[in-house]
């Protein structure tokens, strides 16, 4: 990784998902803007705020997607994630583990 790069693997496979209802909702349905989780696999050496293994929030329109051994992964500038959930930050006192 170079720079300021970040590799992350998507939580949710694209195609049909489910609500929280349990209804399917198909791959085409139309839906507003939504920011998308994936976890941080690989980071750049000028990266400053996560680490492998955190779970990022990112806009799943501003990525540019790779695939590496036939795993497809997505690279984004570390400026592009939008927050950062990270389980060393839970244990700190008045922490939530979540941090903008």
């Amino acid at each position: 990784m170079l720079h300021d790069r970040v590799l992350v693997r998507t939580d949710i496979p694209e195609g049909e998902r489910r609500s929280s209802g349990g209804i399917v909702i198909p791959a085409t349905a139309a839906v507003g803007r939504r920011l998308a989780w994936a976890e941080v696999v690989a980071v750049g050496q000028n990266v400053r705020t996560v680490e492998p293994g955190d779970r990022v929030l990112y806009d799943p329109e501003d990525r540019a997607e790779v695939e590496v051994r036939g795993v497809a992964y997505v690279l984004m500038r570390e400026r592009d994630l939008h927050a950062v959930a990270a389980e060393r930050l839970e244990g700190s006192e008045d922490s939530t583990g979540l941090y903008l």
